[in-house]
Formats: C-alpha cells, structure tokens, sequence
C-alpha cells in the first residue's frame, strides 16, 4: 500500500499533474481531462480525495514516479 497516496484531493493531483507539464482540459460532468507532454490523456474526477488506486494509474500514465508525483504536490 502507499499511505502517502492516502487523502490527496482531486485539486491538489490535477494542479500537480499540470506542474508536470500537463493542459487541463474539460470533460464530462465532473470530471478534468489533463493531456500530458507524453501524449497520455488523464481523467480524474474534479471533486473530492481521489482513490490511492486511480491515483497510482494517473502516475503511471503520466510517466511519473511516486516520488517525483509527491514532490509535485508540494
């Protein structure tokens, strides 16, 4: 398990993943399409904690590691 994926807001994930040089897109209802330099679009619900097991796809996806995603987030 990785505790310190636990309790990230939706927010604080899409403004790192823009720091990593995504573009926020909008998408359906809720939920922010971020296209990222590798050419991967990312979904991730606008609103509330994302889940540690979505949050792990997004890094992946994006072409990240935890550690560089956590440092992100600061």
């Amino acid at each position: 398990m990785s505790p310190e994926l636990r309790g990230i807001k939706a927010a604080d994930a899409i403004k790192a993943l823009e720091r990593a040089g995504g573009v926020r897109k909008s998408g359906k209802g809720d939920h922010i399409n971020i296209k990222m330099p590798n050419g991967r679009i990312i979904t991730l619900r606008g609103k509330g904690e994302v889940k540690v097991g979505r949050l792990k796809d997004a890094i992946h996806e994006a072409g990240l590691t935890t550690e560089e995603f956590l440092k992100l987030l600061k």
